[in-house]
């Protein structure tokens, strides 16, 4: 497998770069530049012809590099596996559209642990019904951009889909006035060198339950994205999760 790794020399970058293959990455995409074995350019327009096609990429770069990453990706037949959070809509809808022609991975979070904790959240919320409120914590390092983090707008929609639809986001909580029942509070907490936490907590009459995912080291999410890359490479157009890789 040849993987372009998208946003290179970030903290990420750096990680995907550890835990690859020798000689699996073949060339990098960054800005920044940065000090790799292997050529790292700064815009996707400046990456040359390759001797042998590259199978992949890898992105951890940000939301605004999407579209030259799919221009990239449609003219050269190449399958992505996008790891950035804080997509808009319209960002959403042109990730769907790139799918109708190649192969193209999507997840808010590339842990393999997440992707069990959203399908328990959807069980959970399905088997528990209206008796139990929902309210959904997330923590990270201090230096996190979104919040409410794209992992816990991923579990929120997990139990959504348990609840059939019928649950409202709320982001954060301020001032006066009873919870609504159908409200799904969404909590953020932004502090010193967190990797990721959340918690989807269910309260009930006299009990109650939390599923909660806690990442040691950011290492677990480059483990996750290469094993999506793996998964990725030759298969057909379409839109993927790591419920396909995991065989959810």
């Amino acid at each position: 497998m040849r993987i372009l790794l998208s946003g290179a020399n970030g903290r990420m970058g750096h990680a995907v770069a550890r835990q690859a293959a020798p000689g699996e990455i073949v060339c990098g995409v960054d800005p920044a530049g940065g000090d790799f074995p292997f050529p790292v350019y700064p815009d996707f327009s400046s990456v040359p012809e390759m001797p042998e096609k590259v199978d992949v990429i890898i992105d951890f770069s940000k939301a605004d590099a999407l579209h030259s990453l799919l221009e990239y990706a449609m003219k050269n037949q190449v399958a992505c596996v996008l790891c950035a959070t804080g997509y808009t809509d319209a960002q959403l809808e042109e990730i769907r559209r790139a799918s109708e022609t190649i192969p193209v991975f999507r997840s808010a979070n590339m842990s393999i642990g997440v992707a069990v904790l959203r399908k328990l959240s959807t069980m959970a919320a399905s088997l528990l019904g209206d008796d139990f409120d929902i309210e959904i914590v997330e923590a990270h390092h201090n230096q996190k951009m979104d919040a409410p983090s794209g992992t816990a707008i991923m579990l929120f929609d997990a139990v959504n889909q348990g609840c059939l639809g019928t649950k409202t986001r709320k982001d954060g909580r301020s001032g006066m006035g009873k919870r609504e029942k159908q409200e799904v509070g969404m909590h953020a907490l932004r502090g010193g060198t967190v990797a990721g936490e959340h918690a989807v907590c269910f309260f009930g009459p006299m009990e109650r339950i939390e599923l909660k995912h806690s990442a040691e080291d950011r290492s677990v999410f480059a483990v996750g994205a290469i094993r999506a890359a793996r998964y990725m490479a030759g298969q057909k157009p379409g839109l993927y999760n790591m419920d396909q890789v995991i065989g959810l």
